[in-house]
């Protein structure tokens, strides 16, 4: 509601600041009128971004997608230490609602079975009950969204083959948590996200009678789009984007992935509509692209061929690296989430070009 406060943990990152400018009413000219109409319940909204640094706000502030933002409109508080007791006390005074995004990510593979531990797992959750106890304290929160993952929905054999997926798995779908030692650093990222959904719902159960506010939580899975935070067109094969940017730019791997993907778009959306006080609280939602069909990595490169035939001709882009899908395709329901928000996920088509766009206008301007 106008002159409520939101406070957005994460907002640096792919989702959170595709998320940051869904709360401050930046709808892009391609919406539908439903849909602007639909985030129009967010506008005089006020954001709070807790970041670990000044640096870290100043980076966000100067982004030029923000340019013209009111520093009454957006403000920023430094939180050093997310892990410290009672961290976000300051941040969540006064604050109605609570986005937090913020989340270690795969980014070690071949550390030891410990390392994984102290660096996903446990900041994971730490860090998800830290921000709940925060708000609790508050005493002027009234919802708190998270972001979960669809790993958290998946079990580990079947995202990545190893047994054969039994249903369509949903928003109340739950991973088993993976036991240790963890093969690879992205299984401890899921166990990371398995754990902080477990721990969150069950401090939720224990809390019912005198938090004052409720908790959603979003589970998107491979988050695909144009990431405003890239500046440069290196930037742009970095992070998420390049699980499937690298193989446009020839890329070879045998490494399968599992074939659920979403538009970074419909990812944030949620995130921000999930404010809405019409939508139920303790719940979660999948955020995923052709859940029911699955997603095919290899597509890429005809999507390309077919909307950027000039740049492929001239060798901007090879288009011509590989990227196995998981088989079976594991099938994923997300029609919860577009029946609650009034919308239908964006496809991989869109998520490739919107990527590639971003590149080659990064390119154009010699970034």
């Amino acid at each position: 509601m106008a002159g409520d406060l939101v406070l957005i943990i994460g907002a640096t990152g792919h989702i959170g600041f595709r998320t940051l400018r869904y709360l401050l009413e930046y709808v892009s000219a391609e919406r539908s009128e439903a849909t602007k109409q639909r985030l129009m319940i967010f506008q005089g909204y006020n954001v709070r971004a807790a970041v670990r640094s000044n640096a870290k706000g100043e980076i966000v502030k100067s982004n030029p997608t923000l340019r013209g933002v009111s520093s009454s409109q957006l403000s920023f508080i430094t939180v050093p230490d997310f892990l410290a007791p009672g961290a976000f006390d300051k941040a969540a005074k006064g604050v109605r609602y609570i986005i937090h995004l913020a989340s270690p990510i795969p980014f070690r593979d071949g550390a030891d079975p410990a390392d994984q531990e102290e660096h996903f797992v446990k900041p994971a959750i730490r860090g998800t009950i830290s921000i709940l106890e925060s708000a609790k304290r508050s005493g002027t929160v009234r919802r708190v969204v998270i972001t979960s993952s669809l790993v958290a929905n998946v079990p580990v054999e079947v995202q990545f083959g190893v047994t054969p997926p039994t249903e369509a798995y949903t928003a109340e779908s739950r991973t088993p948590m993976p036991q240790t030692p963890y093969p690879n650093a992205f299984v401890a990222y899921i166990a990371s996200k398995v754990g902080a959904l477990a721990e969150a719902e069950a401090w939720v159960t224990a809390n019912k009678s005198d938090a004052r506010f409720d908790v959603i939580h979003v589970h998107p899975s491979y988050t695909i789009g144009r990431d405003d935070t890239a500046l440069t067109s290196k930037d742009v094969n970095e992070g998420v984007n390049s699980t499937m940017f690298s193989t446009i730019m020839g890329v070879e791997t045998d490494q399968v992935k599992p074939g659920n993907t979403v538009h970074v778009d419909d990812a944030s959306r949620v995130h921000a509509l999930a404010l809405d006080p019409d939508v139920a609280g303790n719940q979660s939602f999948l955020t995923v692209s052709g859940g029911l069909t699955g997603t095919e990595w290899q597509d890429s490169l005809k999507i390309v061929a077919k909307h950027f035939p000039e740049a492929v001709a001239n060798g901007s882009l090879p288009n011509n690296g590989t990227a196995p899908t998981v088989k079976p395709h594991v099938v994923v329901d997300a029609s919860k989430t577009e029946e609650t928000f009034g919308f239908v996920h964006k496809s991989y088509e869109e998520q490739v070009t919107s990527v590639v766009s971003h590149y080659l206008e990064l390119v154009n301007k010699g970034l």
